[in-house]
């Protein structure tokens, strides 16, 4: 039984997003629809759908009569994106020290429990999701749902650089200890601390990402090259 084209699309979808995450597609490189196809073993409407679905997202770029293009990693952009996360975590983690029951939310128990109780997973790349889960349960938790969607958006858009973090283990040692510093300190209420540790948190797995994403772009380049 042939698969439906909306499966197919998905297919190519997830494939070619995954591709981009592990820069076996670099910012800039170029390709035709056809050339997917071909790869793909699949025709050119699931392809077409999937790269629309790409280029919705902001991972590619269509080109008029030269076909398609990865889009280049905007630095700048990815700035505003962590400054605008920084701001709706800062003032979710304050209204979690200035909530007025006594009781510790449920969302922020489990957290506590992943985080500070169980053994750390020992592969860095399986942490990511769990990284990104403890954020968006901390604006979650606050009970802004506005604020919560736009946090979501923001988690899907930095994904693609912010999983390299988790490619180096003093960095995922460093997330289980900062983010039970984060719990505690917001259990306890102490609204300072909180926000200190939470910012300090965010700007240095930012600065590091950077520095990574350059890295490896550098080196994907030369490998490709060579």
């Amino acid at each position: 039984m042939p698969k439906r084209p909306e499966a197919v699309a998905e297919r190519i979808y997830q494939q070619l997003k995954q591709e981009i995450f592990d820069f076996l597609l670099l910012p800039g490189d170029r390709f035709s629809e056809n050339e997917i196809a071909e790869r793909m073993s699949a025709s050119r409407t699931p392809v077409r759908q999937a790269l629309y679905a790409l280029q919705q997202e902001g991972y590619v770029d269509v080109q008029p009569r030269s076909g398609w293009q990865i889009r280049a990693v905007d630095f700048d952009h990815l700035e505003a994106l962590y400054d605008l996360r920084i701001v709706l975590e800062l003032e979710a983690v304050k209204r979690l020290c200035q909530r007025a029951d006594s009781v510790f939310p449920l969302p922020l128990q489990a957290l506590k429990q992943f985080w500070l109780d169980e053994p750390p997973l020992a592969e860095g790349m399986n942490v990511a999701p769990h990284d990104e889960a403890f954020h968006m349960t901390l604006v979650s938790a606050a009970g802004n749902p506005e604020m919560a969607r736009v946090h979501r958006e923001i988690t899907e858009k930095i994904r693609i650089v912010r999983r390299l973090d988790f490619t180096r283990q003093p960095r995922v040692s460093a997330t289980y200890a900062e983010h039970g510093q984060i719990l505690l300190a917001v259990r306890d209420r102490n609204l300072e601390e909180a926000q200190t540790r939470l910012h300090d948190h965010i700007a240095a797995s930012q600065k590091e990402v950077r520095q990574i994403t350059l890295h490896m772009l550098h080196q994907a380049r030369h490998f490709k090259l060579s």
